[in-house]
């Protein structure tokens, strides 16, 4: 197999703040984007796929939103009250916001939307150790009182990514979150057009005339005024990225999320298309196990795979040339405060497949059957799993190449059952880096257990030292707990780094004020 395969990865844009003004023409008052994949799953706490992450920053608000100087600024939100040394928080609704079938939104949506969401999001599990109480006051007010300081507050309400703390209707926010609602009542710009929705081709939606954008801030990553200037934008799926390339050529798209580094120079020189690095954070990489079921439920056979993972196999196989990527990165993205070399020689010593061999056969697991997910229909993941299942071959695993369409890996990924009831092994993990600069939302982290992010991992003292990060009171008291954190995520091995590459987006010349963070369709107006 030729490993300088194709990609996917993704990125977002920056924007001025400009009144909405279409261009003449029925195809004018239409957007043509090109996602990374297809949106197969519609509830965004049922999953972390970006696909459906930005589904949701299509549909829904958020409370607050980061800029991208990851600064939180309001958005449903008029504001807040601090009171009780930092133990009390009242906030109030912006007046005259409605859902998308005409209902306020009201203070108990909020709360009962904030309560959905905290038994899934990392952030939201530690505020919910710190939270007493949560009630509505009004129904523009709400009010939170915590045990403990929660510095990060607004952070944790307004993340971008991850599990965004979207607000839903009462109605949809009080169901299980392990019971994906399939009905979309949204509260932000676009509509969700269900009836034009075809799996695996294309997803539609359009302008909410009566949305209301914050009055405050000037767009940037997801904080400022959302702006529709677009009557309909349509996700059209399209898996080949030869066939992606050739209609971003022809004018049949405007926008494709991810360009494939193989791809860059052939669409780079159309005339009509410009190249943005849109996510500075680039995409970080890792090889995740569950350790509910054999064989990486002994950490002996996780500790092994150390001695022979090649981050620059991975890497070149995804991104190519190596301006694309870096290798020797550990527990944090290249660019977060906190990333060190604590134990990195784990991953940037001399490789030794015999060795991991040997120790795997030591610890009688030789030919232990593994169940490796692998998409095929997204050129990143088919990349980089391509090269995780000869990895585990090599090693003297038995490897089951459980190959799948994008859609069917992450159904699978949710089954906790052992590999002969469906279970699964090990898998690709691809997450912005911007997402785990630090410990509050880096969901590869948690060690609790069955509340852990896919996986499952149980690593109490990983969790300990998590929970004394949050409490640290300085910058430099973060980074030495870092150090702890990276020298114990090799001890217990919840996963392995494989490096961290960055991707472009490729845009019609004649788009303008596109957002940067990760490429999201709002705001963008034809110049």
């Amino acid at each position: 197999m030729d490993r300088r395969q194709f990609i996917a990865g993704a990125a977002a844009t920056s924007a001025g703040l400009a009144s909405p003004a279409l261009a003449q023409g029925p195809s004018a008052q239409v957007l043509r984007f090109i996602p990374q994949a297809d949106v197969t799953i519609l509830d965004p706490l049922a999953t972390t796929a970006y696909p459906t992450r930005n589904h949701g920053h299509m549909c829904w608000d958020t409370l607050y939103a980061q800029d991208e100087n990851f600064v939180p600024r309001p958005q449903l939100a008029e504001g807040h009250v601090v009171e009780d040394d930092g133990r009390r928080w009242t906030f109030t609704l912006r007046e005259g916001v409605l859902f998308h079938d005409g209902e306020k939104i009201r203070a108990r949506d909020a709360v009962a939307s904030i309560k959905r969401w905290l038994a899934r999001d990392t952030h939201g599990q530690t505020l919910s150790k710190r939270l007493d109480d949560i009630r509505v006051v009004d129904d523009r007010r709400f009010e939170m009182r915590l045990n403990r300081p929660f510095g990060l507050m607004l952070d944790a309400l307004g993340k971008v990514s991850g599990y965004p703390c979207f607000i839903y209707p009462e109605r949809f926010a009080t169901t299980d979150p392990a019971q994906p609602f399939k009905e979309v009542v949204g509260s932000g710009p676009y509509r969700f057009a269900a009836d034009e929705r075809v799996p695996g081709e294309r997803t539609v939606y359009t302008r909410f005339d009566r949305y209301v954008p914050t009055p405050v801030g000037t767009p940037s990553m997801l904080a400022g005024p959302k702006l529709a200037h677009f009557e309909r934008v349509e996700w059209r799926v399209i898996n080949d990225p030869g066939t992606a390339s050739a209609a971003m050529q022809a004018g049949e798209a405007d926008w494709w999320e991810v360009v494939p580094p193989d791809l860059n120079e052939v669409v780079g020189r159309s005339r009509n298309i410009a190249l943005e690095r849109i996510d500075r954070g680039g995409f970080y990489v890792s090889l995740r196990f569950n350790q509910l079921t054999g064989p990486f439920d002994d950490v002996a056979v996780r500790r092994a795979l150390l001695k022979a993972v090649s981050q620059e196999d991975f890497m070149a196989a995804v991104a190519g040339d190596e301006k694309n990527w870096r290798a020797g990165v550990g527990a944090f993205p290249v660019d977060s405060p906190l990333a060190n070399d604590e134990g990195l020689a784990a991953l940037t010593g001399p490789r030794d497949i015999a060795g991991a061999k040997a120790a795997i056969a030591a610890a009688g697991k030789a030919g232990a059957k593994t169940v490796a997910l692998h998409a095929t229909d997204i050129a990143n993941q088919h990349a980089l799993m391509s090269v995780g299942v000869d990895l585990l071959r090599q090693v003297g695993l038995g490897v089951e190449d459980a190959v799948s369409d994008w859609g069917t890996l992450l159904q699978r990924r949710s089954n906790r059952r052992p590999l002969d009831q469906g279970g699964w092994s090990a898998l690709i993990v691809l997450l912005s880096g911007t997402e785990l600069n630090t410990p509050a939302g880096h969901l590869l982290l948690r060690g609790n257990g069955a509340d852990a992010w896919f996986g499952w991992p149980t690593a109490p003292k990983l969790e300990a030292l998590r929970d004394a990060w949050f409490d640290a009171p300085d910058l430099e008291s973060q980074k030495k707990l870092a150090r702890q954190i990276q020298a114990q995520v090799f001890e217990d091995v919840p996963y392995i780094p494989l490096g961290q590459y960055f991707m472009n987006s490729a845009l019609q010349k004649n788009l303008a004020e596109f957002r940067r963070g990760f490429p999201l369709p709002i705001n963008v107006r034809r110049a």
